[in-house]
């Protein structure tokens, strides 16, 4: 057979593979891997580049000042060119990647997705949402409306609570930068390179591991990946089924930016106590009006210390959700627990909480 020359012409695709080896993203991944559930993870992570995407376009109009910065969103939403509907995409896509990461939590924990040898990634995902959260709670208190200055103002003596752990959250950390500008900072530079580093972690894991086996495939399902275990995909595949879900996703998000403008809060005013977090706070503001600060704060250590804890409360080889009945049943009942205190805290009556 007649050998091309090393100068001989060749396709562009077979040039850039040649290049950026494209073609070793066409490794076998299991069927089951391509359906929905599978696919949550991916859906994220196109959710949060329209979020960079988007909040690139809005900070070039966004002044982060205290005296500035409520004028600003104002002249975003009826000025800045395209930014009412930036602000709206930004902030639906916002709830769609707390849904789609916690879902994709849930996947993983309900499949044994997070058993041997994948402990460590289920770490990093548990990093990962609590970068998650960080976003939501600096992107809430940067609109600067009544509910923002709420948000700041239990982040000040949930800092005073915490003593020295806290201080890097507390004004007296940077006396002469107003907390609104360092909040701000936090949201532009701190987390998104928090989220590339564990992003990074996350995929190197993936590939290193493998996908987890199908838990269903049958009862004695375990971690060891059996032979019969259907390898038909390959992982382009998986992103080509991952990117139809994100076009979807993203024309719903577009629908809504349209339809459901996101509002704007009335002015802030310090030392008022009126308003209810965003819905993925609302639990802990359930057991804020309890128990009082101190009920927030430790509750929000004590879920993520009982999502990490993961993978030593369920040991077993087994992934079949029937063979790990009492473990699913104890975080079904805390899930179950936070929805229940969402929506007691979406219609209780709420109490002062702040000094």
């Amino acid at each position: 057979m007649a050998v091309l020359p090393s100068n001989a012409p060749r396709g562009f695709w077979q040039a850039l593979d040649e290049r950026l080896g494209i073609s070793a993203l066409k490794y076998d991944v299991p069927e089951h891997a391509q359906g929905i559930w599978y696919s949550l993870g991916g859906v994220s992570l196109v959710g949060f580049v329209v979020l960079v995407l988007s909040g690139i376009w809005l900070s070039q109009f966004y002044d982060p000042m205290p005296e500035h910065v409520r004028a600003s969103m104002q002249s975003i939403l009826r000025e800045a060119p395209g930014g009412f509907f930036m602000r709206n995409l930004h902030y639906w896509a916002a709830n769609v990647v707390m849904v789609t990461v916690l879902l994709h939590m849930l996947r993983v924990l309900f499949t044994g997705g997070f058993k041997r040898p994948r402990e460590a990634n289920w770490l990093v995902g548990v990093g990962l949402l609590a970068v998650t959260v960080g976003f939501v709670f600096t992107g809430t208190v940067l609109k600067w409306d009544q509910e923002a200055i709420e948000a700041l103002e239990h982040n000040v003596e949930a800092a005073q609570l915490l003593g020295g752990i806290g201080t890097f959250f507390s004004p007296q950390f940077a006396e002469r930068i107003p907390l609104l500008t360092r909040v701000f900072t936090a949201h532009v530079s701190v987390l998104p390179a928090l989220l590339v580093l564990l992003l990074t972690a996350h995929f190197l894991l993936i590939k290193l591991h493998g996908l987890a086996p199908n838990a269903f495939a049958h009862r004695e399902a375990t971690t060891r990946k059996t032979s019969s275990e259907p390898t038909h995909a390959t992982f382009l595949q998986h992103m080509g089924v991952v990117g139809a879900y994100a076009l979807v996703g993203l024309g719903v998000l577009v629908f809504l930016s349209v339809t459901l403008p996101a509002q704007l809060g009335p002015a802030p005013v310090e030392g008022v106590e009126i308003t209810r977090p965003w819905w993925p706070f609302l639990s802990l503001f359930a057991l804020e009006n309890w128990i009082g600060l101190r009920g927030l704060v430790w509750a929000s250590a004590a879920l993520f210390i009982a999502l990490a804890l993961v993978p030593l409360l369920d040991r077993s080889p087994y992934l079949h959700p029937s063979r790990r009945i009492a473990f699913l049943i104890v975080y079904a009942l805390l899930a179950l627990a936070m929805v229940a205190l969402g929506f007691y805290a979406k219609f209780a009556p709420g109490t002062a909480h702040l000094e």
